[in-house]
């Protein structure tokens, strides 16, 4: 079976992403796997598949697979490149789009200037729907990692994320904690692991490691994790600028009961067929 793709980033954060709205694809997690393989494949962090929705004045329907086969409820540098394929491949005309995610809806927007601002909803913190195993509602809480105790903000995005405060981003730990974070018994769907390091009031540093995907170069539902949880400790004020090791985002947020609003590039590398 021959499909077309386009091979996309954000931040250095990689996609390859399918049409399923004019070619009909049921991929099984073995050719999910090939695509991602970086070896044998197109390779990517993610795989995207833009499908017809389901629901009324709802756009599209976005879904996102690891590259290890595993579906995912959100990314946010997937959803810019989303926007960009969809407008590149003649899908829509619009600047702005309502799509349909397994979390919900989300409002990405196509910029003057090229970028892509996408509305990634109200954050969660409430434990039961992160989900995250804990007695308690406290902001910040103790987890073990190992041998380590580390202070965690649970929060999620679409998707759950683990958020924890480094002095220096660059000497964290994030190989050694990371993959004990992700597969913690206390996050039953697993969690993405954040590492922030905040520079000053409107600015941080951030690393993540990501389910099913490792360490990525940049994270967009990661930046807005980690911009509301310092913001919530007090420790942050909107907008904040994510430096990634990919690049910038632009993070806003008003406070609770509100939605993230995320900023960011988007980028076409090469488009391509494949045999499945």
């Amino acid at each position: 079976m021959k499909i077309k793709f386009s091979k996309m980033h954000g931040l250095g954060n990689d996609f390859v992403v399918l049409d399923g709205v004019r070619q009909s694809l049921a991929l099984t997690p073995d050719q999910l796997r090939l695509l991602g393989d970086r070896h044998f494949g197109v390779g990517c962090d993610q795989i995207l598949l833009v499908e017809k929705p389901a629901q009324d004045e709802v756009d599209f329907r976005y879904r996102i697979f690891n590259a290890d086969g595993g579906e995912v409820e959100q990314c946010g540098n997937g959803a810019r490149c989303f926007v960009r394929f969809v407008h590149e491949q003649g899908l829509t005309d619009k600047r702005e789009i309502r799509v349909e995610t397994m979390k919900g809806i989300i409002g990405p927007r196509l910029e003057a200037d090229g970028s892509v601002t996408v509305d990634m909803g109200v954050p969660v913190f409430e434990p039961e729907r992160i989900p995250f195993v804990s007695p308690s509602a406290e902001l910040v809480q103790p987890l073990m990692a190992g041998d380590d105790e580390v202070a965690i903000t649970a929060v999620s995005m679409g998707n759950p994320h683990a958020v924890q405060l480094v002095a220096d981003v660059d000497a964290a730990p994030v190989e050694r904690q990371g993959p004990l974070i992700e597969r913690h018994p206390r996050f039953p769907q697993r969690v993405n692991a954040g590492f922030m390091q905040v520079v000053d009031r409107h600015a941080i540093r951030l690393r993540v490691y990501e389910r099913g995907a490792g360490e990525t170069l940049a994270c967009g539902t990661g930046a807005c994790a980690a911009a509301v949880a310092g913001i919530r400790r007090g420790l942050l004020d909107s907008p904040v600028r994510v430096e990634t090791r990919g690049g910038e985002l632009d993070i806003a947020w008003n406070g609770p009961g509100t939605p993230v609003l995320m900023t960011g590039p988007a980028v076409t590398v090469f488009t391509g067929e494949i045999d499945l």
